[in-house]
């Protein structure tokens, strides 16, 4: 009879508990998930609302770091293109200013070169006209001093003598 006992209640009860047991573990069981509720389960809802906000903060500062860093990268490209343009601006610009100065110191040079030039001519036809002038007045005194020989006169009288070299130098120079 136990045997049959034991399998009459097992087929009112297919967990093979007794029906005392999984009531009071329902009733446990229960007031488990209402004390959850009202207690542990807000704090968990808090600190995944907290979480959240969190990584969600965390987020919307790393994409406006990302967006500061792109807009500092932008305005650094920019610097350094306004940058570069400045110093290839310098670049033309000394250039220029050194062809100018390079000009201008050939351009003095060559005058000087010129003006240097012009005296040394102006020097050499001044010492020409004073050798011409020494050789005119030595030529005079010895062609006075052989036309009186030759004539056999003196020619001390000044006018005759003038005349008398000019016309020997007309002679030289045909």
């Amino acid at each position: 009879m136990s045997k049959a006992l034991i399998a009459a209640e097992g087929a009112t009860n297919p967990i093979g508990l007794p029906w005392g047991e999984v009531v009071i573990a329902a009733v446990c069981f229960l007031i488990l998930i209402l004390v959850l509720r009202k207690f542990a389960w807000p704090m968990f809802e808090k600190a995944y609302a907290e979480r959240t906000a969190a990584i969600e903060g965390g987020i919307a500062k790393a994409e406006q770091a990302q967006e500061e860093a792109a807009a500092a990268l932008e305005q650094y490209n920019r610097q350094l293109s306004t940058a570069r343009d400045e110093a290839a601006k310098i670049r033309e610009e000394a250039r220029t200013a050194a062809q100018a100065i390079r000009e201008d110191l050939l351009a003095q040079a060559h005058a000087d070169s010129e003006r240097v030039a012009a005296q040394g001519r102006a020097q050499l036809e001044a010492q020409r006209q004073q050798i011409l002038a020494e050789l005119r007045a030595d030529l005079g005194r010895t062609s006075v001093e052989l036309a009186s020989k030759i004539v056999g006169e003196s020619l001390t009288d000044e006018a005759r003598q003038q005349r008398t070299v000019e016309r020997f130098l007309a002679d030289l120079e045909r």
